[in-house]
């Protein structure tokens, strides 16, 4: 039984960084998805597959797979710097602001 053992990054659709901090084990696909003739969905009778387990750390993800006899491969996460501004947004609508705000 594979796994890889990752931080998930950080979602586009918010700035925020939640559930960033945990790493994540999770089981490659055993056998391929298959089609459904009649419907058309995908389906597949891996279930381990669906699983995802989180962890505080790297180390206690790796001593999780070494337990239980799974080969896990570990991808480090590509760090960034934080993109914080010195106002922030609340700095758009301050009654000390310099310029006009407009559109």
């Amino acid at each position: 039984m594979r796994a890889r053992i990752y931080k998930p990054a950080k979602t586009a659709m918010q700035s925020g960084t939640a559930k960033t901090k945990a790493w994540v084990l999770e089981f490659a696909p055993a056998s391929a998805r298959e089609v459904d003739p009649l419907m058309g969905w995908t389906s597949s009778d891996d279930t381990q597959a669906q699983v995802k387990l989180r962890f505080d750390s790297k180390e206690a993800a790796l001593d999780y797979a070494e337990e239980n006899g799974i080969e896990a491969i570990v991808q480090e996460p590509k760090t960034r710097k934080a993109n914080i501004r010195p106002g922030g947004y609340g700095d758009n609508f301050a009654t000390n602001r310099r310029g006009v705000w407009t559109h």
